[in-house]
C-alpha cells in the first residue's frame, strides 16, 4: 500500500472535491483518480461512492480515512525524523509569536540565534488561530502565545510560561500622565490602544470596571503589533492597554508610564508554549526552551 495514495485520499475526503483536492495537491484530476483507484485495487473494494458529481466514503472508506490519519501522520514523522539527524547540529526552526511575546522576544530571540552556530529560525506572526493551523500542517515547530486564547485539543501539548501584569501606559506628558489616580472614565476620555483580548480577559474587564470597559466598546485603535500601538503612544494621547512588561524600555527612560488605576487593574496575561503532540523535536528546540524560561524569568 503507498503512503501517497493514503494521502491523496485524505485531502479528498477533507475537501471533497476531486477538482478541489488535485489542486491542492497540485496534480491532475486523472493522476488523483488513478491513485484513488490504485488504493481499491489494493484494497480489494471501494473506499469511495462517485454519486453524481458528489464523492461519498464508504464504510470501508471511513475506515481507512480514520487509520490513515494516523498512518500518514508516522510516516511525516518519520521523514523528520530522518532528516533533523541528516542536518546534524541543531538545524533549523519555525516559531509563531503572539502579540504580546512578539513585543518581548522576538528582537531578543533573532539576537541570541545570530549568535549560535549552525542554528535556522524563522519567526511568523499572525492572529492565534492561524498560527494553531499552521503548527497543524507542521508550518510551525512551536509557537509561543496568549494561552487563554488557545482552544485545547488532543493533539497540542500547551505548557504555561509565565503569567505578566497588565496595565494602561501613556507617554510621561500626557493630560494624565501626573495624576495620583486616575478612574476609567479618565482614560475613556482618549483613544484606547490595544491588541485582540480573549473573552475570559473582556469578561475580567466587564466585571471590574462595568460595561464601559467592554473591549469592543472601549478600544478604538487595535492591532496585533504591540510595538506599532506603543510607538502610537509614544507619539499621541493614546492610552496602551496591555501588558506592561513590553512597554519596559519606554517605563525605565521614563517616555511612558503606568497611570495609576483607581481601582487596579487586576487583568493579566498569561503566555503559553504550544507543541504538536507526538511529534519529533529538532534538537534546536531545546535551545528555544532555555531561551524562553531564561528571558521571560527576566
Amino acid at each position: 500500500m503507498n503512503i501517497k495514495h493514503l494521502e491523496h485520499l485524505l485531502v479528498l475526503a477533507d475537501t471533497g472535491s476531486f477538482s478541489r483536492a488535485a489542486e491542492k495537491l497540485f496534480i491532475t484530476q486523472s493522476a488523483l483518480s488513478r491513485s484513488i483507484q490504485s488504493l481499491e485495487e489494493d484494497l480489494g473494494s471501494r473506499v469511495l461512492d462517485r454519486i453524481g458529481k458528489r464523492n461519498e466514503l464508504t464504510p470501508l472508506g471511513l475506515d481507512v480515512v480514520s487509520r490513515a490519519r494516523h498512518i500518514v501522520r508516522d510516516a511525516s514523522e518519520l521523514r523528520h525524523s530522518a532528516q533533523l539527524l541528516k542536518e546534524g547540529g541543531r538545524g533549523s526552526i519555525s516559531v509563531g509569536l503572539g502579540s504580546g511575546p512578539a513585543a518581548l522576544l522576538m528582537v531578543p530571540l533573532m539576537c541570541s540565534a545570530a549568535a549560535q552556530p549552525g542554528l535556522r529560525v524563522a519567526i511568523t506572526q499572525g492572529p492565534v488561530e492561524l498560527q494553531i493551523q499552521q503548527l497543524r500542517s507542521r508550518e510551525l515547530d512551536a509557537m509561543v502565545v496568549d494561552m487563554r486564547r488557545v482552544i485545547p485539543g488532543a493533539d497540542l501539548n500547551i505548557e504555561s510560561l509565565v503569567e505578566l501584569k497588565a496595565g494602561f501606559v501613556a507617554r510621561a506628558q500626557h493630560p494624565l500622565g501626573r495624576k495620583r489616580s486616575v478612574s476609567l472614565a479618565e482614560v475613556l476620555r482618549y483613544p484606547v490602544a490595544c491588541t485582540p483580548l480573549s473573552d475570559e480577559v473582556a469578561r475580567s474587564l466587564v466585571d471590574q470596571y462595568g460595561l464601559q470597559a467592554n473591549p469592543s466598546e472601549m478600544v478604538t485603535l487595535r492591532c496585533d503589533d504591540v510595538n506599532g500601538l506603543l510607538a502610537t503612544v509614544a507619539q499621541t494621547d493614546a492610552i496602551f492597554l496591555g501588558v506592561t512588561a513590553a512597554a519596559r524600555d519606554g517605563l525605565q527612560d521614563g517616555s511612558l508610564v503606568e497611570l495609576p488605576m483607581k481601582p487596579s487593574l487586576r487583568a493579566t496575561a498569561r503566555f503559553a508554549y504550544v507543541t504538536l503532540a507526538g511529534r519529533t523535536e529538532a534538537p534546536a528546540m531545546a535551545y528555544l526552551r532555555q531561551f524562553l524560561r531564561e528571558h521571560l524569568h527576566e
